[in-house]
C-alpha cells in the first residue's frame, strides 16, 4: 500500500460506517457540487517533461503537489537536477514553497501555504486567517 492509498484510506470514510446516536443531527450540505479552491495532487517524475503540469499547477496557485522523483532520480540524476531546479525558480517566482518529503518526495506549495520544517516552532510570517492569540496560549 503507497503513501496515497494510506492517506485516503485515513481521510475518507464509508457512509456505512457513520453511525449516527440520538443526540446528533446530520446536515445535508452542497459541498459535492462546490468546486475545491484547493488541490492536493500527486506527481511522478519520469522525466524532465513530467514538469510541465507541475509548473502549471504552481502558477495557477492553487496546487499542493505532492512529486515522486524516485523514477527519474534512479534514471538519471542530472535530468532529475535540472526537473527540480526549473521547479524551485518557479515556485520562488511565484511566492511558493518547496520541501523534501522523505529520500524520494517534494512537497510544493502556493503562496498562501508554508511546509514545516523540523526544529521550526513557529511559521516566520503569520498566513491569513491564523489567529494571533494561539501564540499567546503556547
Amino acid at each position: 500500500m503507497g503513501i496515497f492509498d494510506s492517506l485516503k484510506k485515513t481521510f475518507t470514510t464509508k457512509e456505512s460506517d457513520v453511525e449516527l446516536g440520538e443526540d446528533y443531527v446530520e446536515l445535508e450540505a452542497d459541498i459535492k457540487d462546490q468546486p475545491s479552491k484547493v488541490v492536493v495532487r500527486p506527481f511522478t517524475l519520469e522525466k524532465f517533461e513530467d514538469i510541465k503540469e507541475i509548473l502549471l499547477g504552481v502558477r495557477e496557485g492553487f496546487t499542493i503537489s505532492i512529486i515522486n522523483i524516485e523514477p527519474l532520480k534512479d534514471k538519471d540524476l542530472a535530468e532529475l537536477k535540472r526537473a527540480i531546479d526549473k521547479i524551485k525558480k518557479t515556485v520562488e517566482a511565484n511566492q511558493g514553497d518547496i520541501a523534501g518529503f522523505g529520500e524520494n518526495f517534494l512537497v510544493v506549495t502556493p503562496s498562501f501555504a508554508k511546509v514545516w520544517r523540523a526544529g521550526q516552532n513557529k511559521p516566520a510570517e503569520k498566513l491569513p486567517g491564523e489567529d494571533a492569540s494561539l501564540d499567546e496560549e503556547l
